[in-house]
């Protein structure tokens, strides 16, 4: 098995020199699962994840071991840790917002909107002050006993520290996923996989988002950063975007759906992916920018 830390290096074809360390073919960790989701990096370099359809949240420590950090898992889907190193959670099941102690312990965030069901929150990024902002596309799961929305459109929210219902921030995507902000919480990214296409937001008081713009006509399930700014988005492998919107890499992920992204080892500089039912890591000459 191979750890954060210990990857192979190999040729890297041009374009992604730049940016990959070694071979540009990611390194296969473990196939045993039914479909990975929503890695998230916490402080030490460890990358927590989900394999939704069974229900559980893995641990990918440094070292290279895996193990089963929770289950059942409220079929978990988006994760990301907050400033205090719990990790927050899109909880599936009930279409809720969790926040999961290090020790395993939940915390029901969110459970409705108004007295409605959320469409099922997806993906979430954390602020540098400690808001949510998480994306809740209708997705229909063969768990559920409805088989429609309870409400009128999909959106993206932001929940303030303290605050026990969310704002809607934008209510203009056809169906919004794959969500990820700077470092610095001025601008966040939001991918409208259901209209192809990803949007760039500078963030204001309270979570407002401001001068929308369009980054890429290419949707994405998950996404992340890079020290220099350049966002990764996901789908068919992993394709790398300047800043200014433009290609400069592709990784070719086996499998049908690569669903996430994120950096994870000691140093961040090893590029974790989900991908249907196994997990990759890739070993990168840039640092997370998260």
């Amino acid at each position: 098995m191979i750890g954060l830390n210990e990857v192979a290096l190999g040729q890297t074809p041009a374009g992604a020199s730049d940016l990959v360390a070694g071979s540009v073919t990611p390194q296969l960790v473990s196939k045993q699962f039914k479909f990975t989701e929503g890695p998230a990096v916490d402080r030490a370099g460890n990358v927590f994840f989900t394999d939704q359809p069974n229900n559980k949240i893995w641990k990918y420590s440094t070292d290279g071991k895996l193990s089963v950090f929770l289950d059942p898992a409220g079929r978990a889907n988006g994760l990301y840790f907050d400033q205090k190193g719990n990790l927050i959670a899109c909880a599936d099941e009930k279409n809720q917002l969790w926040s999961i102690s290090p020790s395993g312990k939940v915390t029901v965030l969110l459970d409705q909107l108004n007295g409605r069901h959320f469409n099922g929150p997806n993906d979430v990024w954390v602020d540098p002050k400690g808001g949510l902002f998480f994306t809740d596309p209708y997705y229909q799961r063969d768990y559920w006993t409805r088989t429609a929305s309870e409400l009128p459109g999909q959106y993206v929210y932001y929940l303030g520290p303290g605050q026990k219902q969310p704002a809607t921030v934008e209510a203009q995507l056809k169906q919004p996923n794959g969500i990820i902000g700077t470092h610095d919480g001025r601008t966040l990214y939001v991918a409208d996989i259901g209209g192809n296409k990803t949007y760039r937001y500078q963030v204001g008081p309270g979570g407002t988002l401001t001068n929308k713009q369009l980054f890429v006509s290419q949707g994405s399930d998950g996404m992340t950063l890079d020290e220099r700014g350049n966002v990764y988005l996901t789908g068919k492998g992993v394709t790398v975007y300047s800043p200014a919107g433009q290609q400069v890499a592709h990784i070719d992920v086996p499998g049908d759906w690569t669903a996430n992204v994120c950096f994870g080892g000691k140093d961040r500089k090893t590029l974790f992916i989900t991908a249907s039912e196994a997990v990759y890591v890739l070993p990168m000459r840039v640092r997370g920018g998260q």
